[in-house]
Parts: structure tokens; sequence; C-alpha cells
């Protein structure tokens, strides 16, 4: 199964973040481009959405983004890895708002946007995994 999603409001929003839960981004795959107004990012996500433990690599890409911050992000260790908790939307300036990408451990990403505009597809084969995310662990 290869999903491929866009989001263009806060709807469509949650159906991209319940596909990138438990999600690993690398912060060197963090790509903003602020020529194009764009941001890039790859992403090794779980695929909730099969019985078996599988992963798959996939890409988002983000237009009209007018910056992005990050937070509890050390954006100088382009090998260290985080994982994807949640993401939302908040209009400041309608159509204009904050999209925040939570991460765990207290990271975030911020990117102020001139609107939603997010496009999500997979771009590998899924492949097995042994470790499957335990939201119950303590």
């Amino acid at each position: 199964m290869t999903l491929k999603l866009i989001a263009t409001d806060a709807d469509d929003l949650k159906v991209v973040a319940s596909a990138l839960q438990d999600a690993i981004l690398r912060v060197g795959d963090i790509r903003f481009d602020p020529p194009s107004r764009s941001v890039s990012l790859r992403f090794t996500r779980f695929m909730h959405e099969t019985a078996a433990a599988e992963r798959v690599e996939c890409g988002i890409r983000i237009d009209g983004v007018m910056g992005l911050q990050s937070h509890g992000v050390n954006r100088t260790e382009r090998d260290a890895f985080m994982v994807v908790l949640d993401l939302a939307f908040e209009l400041t300036d309608a159509p204009a708002g904050l999209l925040t990408i939570t991460l765990a451990g207290g990271g975030s990403l911020r990117l102020s946007v001139e609107g939603l505009d997010l496009i999500l597809a997979d771009t590998g084969e899924p492949r097995r995994t042994r470790s499957k995310p335990d939201h119950d662990a303590a």
C-alpha cells in the first residue's frame, strides 16, 4: 500500500498526522529552501495501516513557507534522529498560520506558512521491522 496524501486544512492534516505518528526523521533530512518557500522532510514512517510491523520511506513537501524554527532540536547534529508525535495547524491570519511538528522528547519544528499546503508521498517499498511503537510503555 502506497500513501499519497494532500493537506490543505486542519482536517486533512489530522489524516497526515496519523500517518506520520512514530515516523523517524533524521535532522539532516530537513531541507528549507527560502527562495522557493518550501520545506522538504524525509521520514521512515511506521505503517500503522497494516497488520505487519513495517516501515516505509516517505517524504513531505510544504509550500508557502515563510519561516522555520526549531525548539529542542540541534540542527548541527545532522545524523541525530527524532520521532514524530503529532502535526497541528493554527490559523494566525487566515489562511496563514503556524504548522507545528511535535517530536518525542519535547522538541518541535514550527513553520510559518501562507496557508496549509502539504503533500505526503511514500517513496519506497515497505520493509519489516522488529520494533513496533508501544505507546503504553512507561
